[in-house]
């Protein structure tokens, strides 16, 4: 038996094993015209063949709520019914092949209206005609981006209108899993994490108001998205500067703890927000880290699976592990010592559309969703 290749159900939807595909933004999507946020061929080969492959899961890239939410202006989006219709297509093939489709919705807040990564990753130049003005908790820019407009009290509004209507229409285009995005410093990151948000109303200060958007978000979500469908948070664990050492119980970790957690997003804080999710109708957290602020990372196999397994630990709430997860071996040993839940892959499913079912023939396994039949003689 494999836990890797276990299905897992969680409300009524039945996921046929443990590895599932990452969001992974592909700047492909059309960037004028009438056409804007409507998912090309490019992303019917990308997700639809990584189905093919196997994976229990697929997640589309981080799918922006409004114009003004995209990180480029190719990224895909879902503020409209065209753009819905577009995805819906893919949808139907990924559901035929027994993968659970997923949706990432998301606002990218202070690091939106950037080129695509290729050509730079940069602020576009305001006078780009491709470009918007940015808006953030607080007027406050990440690294060397434009600054960003303070969110008003109707932007707000706006933000979790804009994320309860995308997922209607997400909804509407056939989607079992809806993830909302609160992770890579983000939006709603932002609004999580006081090194991006000083604000004083209620948005900001405390734990309750930094962390008062996100849980509106997810209300309005589980408002318009059936009980009977799981509804996902991606949370970046940590802001990684300079994280304490969990294991170390002196007095000195904890002042240190403190100072953390009142200049920035930390494990500590993302347990305690886990915990509260569960209270809103949340099924799991893609625990992921960093992407905030500029920090040193320690970058490594299996280097995020920790926070993943603090929250299995410490909570009642599942965690799913990413980052660096490449072999079979290791991806079965995180999910059968109850490091987390699933497993995610990003890089790897670039490198390896047929990752899973690579997995499964290692580990001895048998797995579903089975092979398409045009394939078969290649097993």
């Amino acid at each position: 038996m494999s836990a890797l290749f276990e299905p897992l159900t969680l409300r009524n939807v039945t996921f046929p094993n443990r590895v599932w595909m990452a969001p992974m933004c592909q700047y492909s999507a059309d960037d004028s015209g009438e056409h804007v946020g409507v998912a090309a061929d490019w992303h019917r080969t990308h997700l639809v063949s990584r189905a093919v492959g196997g994976a229990g899961l697929i997640i589309t890239e981080a799918t922006a709520v409004s114009p003004e939410g995209r990180i480029s202006p190719s990224d895909l989006g879902i503020w409209n019914d065209a753009q819905a219709d577009a995805l819906a297509k893919i949808v139907a093939e990924i559901s035929a092949l027994g993968t659970v489709p997923g949706i990432q919705l998301a606002h990218a807040g202070r690091k939106a209206s950037t080129a695509a990564p290729w050509l730079g990753g940069k602020s576009l130049p305001s006078d780009d005609p491709r470009s918007w003005e940015t808006v953030g908790p607080s007027a406050v820019a990440f690294g060397d981006y434009a600054t960003p407009r303070e969110a008003t009290a109707a932007d707000i509004t706006k933000i979790v209108d804009d994320f309860r209507t995308a997922a209607q229409r997400a909804l509407k285009a056939g989607f079992q899993v809806a993830e909302i995005h609160g992770a890579h410093g983000y939006l709603l990151h932002q609004f999580l994490s006081p090194a991006s948000n000083t604000r004083t109303d209620v948005y900001g200060g405390d734990f309750a108001g930094r962390t008062r958007l996100l849980i509106e978000v997810v209300d309005a979500v589980r408002e318009v998205w059936p009980a009977e469908l799981p509804v996902f948070v991606r949370l970046s664990a940590t802001d990684w500067l300079d994280e304490p050492d969990s294991s170390d119980p002196t007095a000195d970790r904890a002042e240190r703890t403190a100072e953390l957690e009142a200049a920035s997003w930390t494990s500590g804080q993302t347990v305690a927000l886990s915990q509260i999710l569960t209270e809103h109708g949340v099924d799991l957290v893609d625990t992921s880290t960093g992407g905030n602020v500029r920090a040193s990372i320690p970058v490594g196999p299996s280097y995020q699976v920790p926070f993943a397994r603090r929250i299995q630990n410490e909570t009642t709430m599942p965690a799913a592990a990413v980052g660096m997860i490449t072999e079979p071996k290791q991806a079965e040993d995180i999910v059968s010592l109850g490091e987390a839940t699933a497993v995610l892959l990003a890089r790897e499913l670039l490198r390896d559309p047929y990752w899973p079912r690579r997995a499964a023939r290692e580990l001895g396994v048998e797995m579903i969703p089975a092979v398409a039949p045009q394939y078969e003689r290649a097993y």
